[in-house]
C-alpha cells in the first residue's frame, strides 16, 4: 500500500469539498481611493499596493487558491510584473474563478472578517457581499463579511492599515454534460 491507503501507483482521490484560508493586509496612504470587496468606500485615504490595493478580494484569493493548493496570490500576479499595477482586483478573483472552475469547483461559501479601526464599513457590507457574490458567482446568502475593529492596538488599531481574513469551501462540480 502507498500513502493514503492507496495501492502504488493507483490514481489518487480527488476530494468532494475543499477548503482554504487566506490573510491580506495593507498600508493606508493618501491619494488612493478606499476599495473593498470590490465596492469603493468613501474616505480620505485608501489601499497601497501594486494593484487596487483590496485587501478583502486578495483574501479571498488567497483562500480560493489554497483550498486548490494552486499557491498563493503573489504567485500569479506578481508585484515585480508591470501588467498587474493599477489592476482592479476583480480581475485577480476572475483569474482565480477560472482556475477553480478548469480544475471542477466551485465556491460552496465564503466567510470573511475586515479587520479596520476606520472608516466605519458596517453601512458598506451588503454592497460588499453583493459584490463577491457576483465575483464568485454564487448567491450573496453564501457570502458572510463581519467587520471588526483592533480596539486600538497595534498598527491597525492606530488606522494605519486595514487586514481581511476570508475561509472558503470549495466543492467538486459534476463534469458539464456535452449538448
Amino acid at each position: 500500500m502507498g500513502r493514503g491507503g492507496r495501492a502504488t501507483g493507483e490514481a489518487s482521490v480527488t476530494s468532494e469539498l475543499r477548503v482554504g484560508t487566506g490573510f491580506d493586509v495593507h498600508r493606508l496612504v493618501s491619494g488612493r481611493p478606499l476599495m473593498l470587496g470590490g465596492v469603493e468606500i468613501p474616505y480620505d485615504r485608501g489601499l497601497a499596493g501594486h494593484s487596487d490595493g483590496d485587501c478583502l478580494f486578495h483574501a479571498i484569493c488567497d483562500a480560493v487558491l489554497g483550498a486548490l493548493a494552486a499557491g498563493d496570490i503573489g504567485a500569479h500576479f506578481p508585484s515585480s510584473d508591470p501588467r498587474w499595477k493599477g489592476v482592479a482586483s476583480l480581475v485577480f478573483i476572475a483569474h482565480v474563478m477560472q482556475i477553480a472552475r478548469a480544475r471542477g469547483y466551485a465556491v460552496e461559501n465564503l466567510d470573511t472578517t475586515v479587520i479596520a479601526e476606520a472608516p466605519q464599513l458596517a453601512g458598506h457590507v451588503d454592497a460588499m457581499r453583493s459584490s463577491l457574490a457576483r465575483a464568485l458567482g454564487i448567491e450573496d446568502s453564501r457570502v458572510s463579511i463581519k467587520v471588526k475593529s483592533a480596539d486600538g492596538l497595534g498598527a491597525i488599531g492606530r488606522g494605519e492599515g486595514i487586514a481581511a481574513q476570508a475561509a472558503c469551501l470549495l466543492r467538486r462540480q459534476p463534469p458539464m454534460e456535452p449538448q
